[in-house]
């Protein structure tokens, strides 16, 4: 009994002697690329684990408007420390929620187009939203918005929720942008093209890939994955003549995650090259931090656009429900 006490005394001592940091866990919600084996996520958790000596929890949901939604449902009973995902056509909305804290956080390293001044949210990657298209199949692909919306309805497209997605919301608001008030018949036309829409962007680009489509919306950045990994130039961006639409990526502390320390060391080991080091390979964007190295070249080959589109975050707060219903009223007939 002796013996069995003083085994159980030294296990104690021993536990109680591990540094703070190795007993701590950071909850972190994003969504459903950037958990994949492919995705940055898994690089990430390495990285941050090797520093913090804790665990990070990612949990996630489709994409990035399902983000929000879930954190809606959950108040302040979330158990996220971090919501990672939304992005600037969000973030106004989720400030709103009194769910975010601010992140107190020096913001010298983050460089995304526009500069970045944000209390609350901070940038993680950036880039411009594009439809991608198979050269094997599309000899001509639109030169604009316009004959996307006009071209043949047998050459159909991939798109996105914008309830649930990013990608989805940004085409709603690209089209908004480019139409204005004609928005509803842009998209009574843009309907008989589309095969079919998804949840998220994992399941709109694998139906593209997978030839279920010839066209889907993704980002002028996709390519580089293809001419990168897989070695070829088969799948391009096309290049609009209207501009395409920006999006900037971020996270940011939930009420519950500002009495986490590792919170706010997660948000500042996000803008350095531990974290953005596997953004331009893993999640295929431009990073939005300090990198260690310069890009591949194949990201010098991209679409420039040749004009920025974005929405103020206020206005799109005001009006995203009157712009869904509109577009869901057309693509439900």
């Amino acid at each position: 009994m002796r013996t069995l006490l003083t085994s159980i005394s030294a296990l104690t001592v021993a536990f109680l002697a591990l540094p703070a940091a190795a007993q701590e866990k950071l909850t972190v919600y994003t969504y459903e690329s950037f958990t994949a084996d492919w995705g940055p996520g898994p690089v990430v958790e390495k990285a941050f684990e090797t520093e913090c000596g804790c665990d990070i929890d990612f949990v996630s949901v489709a994409d990035g408007v399902a983000l929000l939604n879930r954190l809606k449902l959950e108040g302040t009973g979330t158990e996220a420390d971090i919501v990672l995902g939304l992005d600037t056509n969000l973030t106004h909305e989720a400030k709103e929620t009194g769910l975010f804290a601010p992140h107190g956080l020096s913001l010298d390293k983050v460089d995304v187009p526009g500069g970045w001044d944000d209390d609350t949210f901070v940038p993680f990657d950036y880039g411009y939203f594009a439809f991608v298209y198979d050269t094997e199949t599309i000899d001509t692909p639109p030169a604009s918005l316009k004959q996307l919306v006009d071209g043949d309805p047998e050459e159909k497209i991939v798109i996105q929720d914008p309830r649930t997605s990013t990608p989805g919301l940004g085409l709603l608001l690209w089209v908004k942008s480019v139409y204005g008030d004609e928005a509803p018949e842009a998209w009574e036309k843009l309907s008989q093209r589309v095969l079919t829409v998804t949840p998220g962007w994992s399941e709109a680009y694998g139906l593209f890939t997978s030839g279920e489509a010839p066209m889907v919306l993704s980002y002028t950045t996709s390519p580089a994955y293809h001419v990168i990994a897989e070695d070829t130039d088969r799948y391009r961006a096309a290049a609009f003549e209207e501009g395409h639409y920006l999006q900037v990526e971020v996270a940011g502390i939930t009420t519950k995650g500002a009495e986490n320390p590792l919170a706010a060391q997660f948000l500042e080991f996000m803008t350095g090259p531990g974290f953005q080091d596997a953004i331009p390979e893993t999640n295929w964007m431009f990073p939005a931090g300090e990198t260690s190295k310069p890009l591949n070249a194949a990201f010098d080959d991209l679409v420039q656009p040749a004009e920025t589109l974005a929405f103020d975050p206020e206005e799109i707060a005001e009006n995203r429900q009157a712009w869904v219903d509109e577009w869901l009223a057309v693509m439900s007939r």
